[in-house]
């Protein structure tokens, strides 16, 4: 029943992309070129609802059995009513972030939410009533780290893949039935909506899709987690490594150009990849090898010992190290681990200068 249900969300997906696409235009919900968007033609949006709609279907169809279903339908109806109407008529952040704020309470008083942590050597942090304000934050992260990268054709829909792939293999490890079913649906209506985005693009998915896509994903990666062991807890940000530390690499940046974190610029990752000389395909495809790097360390975290563990995340925090210096997320002056190595390269000890060698031969 699953594939069948992925496959009719998958066609779901692509046959009503084009409805929302001329609905879009009916409405007015268009994207235009400025100076700080990369595309260079009026685009539709609202191809986000053809990832809802065969969410939806995916949804009566497999019918998954569990009290957090309800708060979860509800939470994302809401968040892409918000994404809608943020298209069509276009939202302040403070009602974009009401919207997102609603979605998460309805889902955190539906029962999602993290109860404890197990660190290494069976400490326990019992994190009480910090636990909401916690899933809280997640959950507005994530929603708003993946509407930050939709900023290439097929970047947010493909790095969302990804990291519902890799979701959709730790739940099938662990044999979570609900959360397979989630991924299962929302993989398949958005590979079907990436038909249509990917470039060049015929719509966009708008706010729409990515605040959708983040909330649901940002709910997924904690459903079922009620009592997590801290591995598990760095799994869903090792999975969201390129959306997570774009945002925050974002927020550093604008801190120090002493300009509200808020507002947007074009000095994303996909911005400073494109800035290197990269197509706008190939920048895609660049990110999309990265965030596939970052689903395989999750991977192996999940049957990780404690050494190999500490050697994955370690392996992660210097992988986005260098992508930042180098591409210059924050900006081109921050590069101190590639300054250590330009040293390190500089420093010739005297036993490998053939010159001293040949001198001292001669000395004898």
């Amino acid at each position: 029943m699953i594939y069948v249900t992925f496959a009719v969300c998958f066609l779901v997906s692509i046959l009503t992309t084009p409805f929302f696409k001329r609905m879009a235009i009916m409405v007015g919900a268009i994207d235009q070129p400025n100076q700080r968007k990369v595309h260079k033609k009026i685009t539709p949006l609202l191809g986000g609802m053809a990832i809802f709609v065969g969410f939806m279907i995916g949804i009566i169809l497999l019918m998954p059995v569990s009290p957090v279903i309800l708060p979860i339908i509800l939470g994302a109806s809401i968040i892409a009513l918000t994404g809608m109407i943020d298209d069509i008529l276009g939202l302040p952040a403070k009602w974009k972030f009401f919207g997102q704020s609603i979605a998460a309470a309805i889902v955190i008083y539906g029962g999602v939410y993290i109860e404890f942590i197990t660190f290494p050597f069976e400490y326990m942090l019992d994190l009480g009533g910090f636990g909401i304000p916690l899933t809280f934050l997640w959950i507005v992260a994530i929603t708003n780290a993946i509407n930050f990268i939709d900023g290439l054709d097929g970047l947010a829909a493909g790095v969302s893949s990804i990291v519902l792939t890799t979701i959709t293999g730790i739940a099938i490890m662990e044999g979570n039935a609900v959360i397979l079913a989630l991924t299962i649906i929302l993989l398949a209506s958005t590979l079907g909506f990436l038909l249509h985005n990917f470039h060049p693009a015929t719509i966009f998915m708008g706010d729409t899709g990515s605040l959708f896509l983040g909330y649901m994903i940002a709910v997924i990666s904690i459903l079922g987690f009620k009592s997590i062991t801290f591995f598990t807890l760095i799994v869903p940000v090792i999975i969201l490594g390129v959306p997570i530390f774009d945002s925050l690499s974002a927020i550093i940046r604008r801190l120090v150009n002493k300009k509200p974190f808020y507002l947007p610029d074009k000095s994303h990752l996909h911005h400073c990849i494109l800035n290197l000389g990269f197509s706008h395909r190939m920048t895609v495809l660049i990110i999309y090898g990265l965030s596939t790097f970052f689903a395989i360390c999750a991977m192996l975290l999940t049957k990780s010992t404690l050494f190999g563990g500490i050697i994955i995340i370690a392996v992660f925090i210097f992988t986005i190290e260098m992508v930042v210096e180098i591409v210059g997320l924050i900006n081109n002056r921050y590069r101190p681990m590639l300054n250590l190595f330009n040293k390190v390269m500089m420093m010739k000890p005297s036993f490998f200068n053939t010159s001293d060698a040949h001198k001292q031969e001669k000395d004898w």
